[in-house]
C-alpha cells in the first residue's frame, strides 16, 4: 500500500513509499540531499519496518534534534499503525 508523509524538521518535503505487511519499498523523498537520500531508499529497500527503526531511528543531523533516515522512522511507524 503506498503512504505519503510529510516530514518535520528537515530540509526534504516528504517521502512517499510502499508498505507491504512489514516489508518496505520504493521511497521516493521530495526535496533535499537528492544523492544521499537516493542512497539511502535504495539501502534500505526490502526492509522491514523494525529492521529500518533499529538502524536510523534518533539519527540527528547537524543541530537539529532529527533528520531525514530519523522521519523516514517516524513514517514507516505511523504507517504499520495505521496512522496515514
Amino acid at each position: 500500500m503506498k503512504h505519503e508523509y510529510y516530514l518535520k524538521g528537515v530540509c526534504p518535503m516528504k517521502v512517499e513509499f510502499d508498505l507491504n505487511g512489514d516489508v518496505v519499498t520504493d521511497i521516493v523523498f521530495t526535496g533535499g540531499c537528492n544523492g544521499n537520500l537516493k542512497a539511502i531508499s535504495t539501502l534500505v529497500d526490502g526492509w522491514t519496518v523494525d529492521e529500518i527503526t533499529s538502524k536510523l531511528a534518533g539519527n540527528t543531523c547537524g543541530f537539529k534534534k532529527t533528520s531525514c533516515a530519523d522521519q523516514l522512522t517516524i513514517a514507516l511507524a505511523k504507517a504499520k499503525n495505521g496512522e496515514i
